[in-house]
């Protein structure tokens, strides 16, 4: 599986942002997908996942009420919809697939995807 983020820029605080991340290969929808974020110094943390076929997301406390995790599974897509976004969400920005879904919330992970960077402004 071939992962491809986009969708990262510059917005003022409270705005919204929507990350994409495009998967290839036919085992898309078999995969849990998870959102991941590094800012300078810091480690890379967990954001949020979904499960294989929607059914069961999981956030982040930092995240939970303003970012929603979705997929497509007919688009082989997953997306992260960032809103109220805060100066301390500005980080680099990474996708991953893995099964089970546990794997992803133990940070041991498949597949990565390259960031996209998200930078908030007060």
């Amino acid at each position: 599986v071939q992962l491809q983020a986009s969708g990262g820029g510059l917005v003022q605080a409270g705005g919204s942002l929507r990350l994409s991340c495009a998967a290839s290969g036919r085992t898309f929808s078999s995969y849990a997908m998870g959102w991941f974020r590094q800012a300078p110094g810091k480690e890379r943390e967990f954001v949020a996942v979904i499960s294989w076929n929607g059914g069961s997301t999981y956030y982040a406390d930092s995240v939970k009420g303003r970012f929603t995790i979705s997929r497509d599974n007919a688009k082989n897509t997953a997306y992260l919809q960032m809103n109220s976004l805060k100066p301390e969400d500005t980080a680099v920005y990474y996708c991953a697939a893995s099964r089970p879904l546990s794997t992803v919330l133990a940070g041991k992970v498949d597949y990565w995807g390259q960031g996209t960077q998200v930078t908030v402004s007060s």
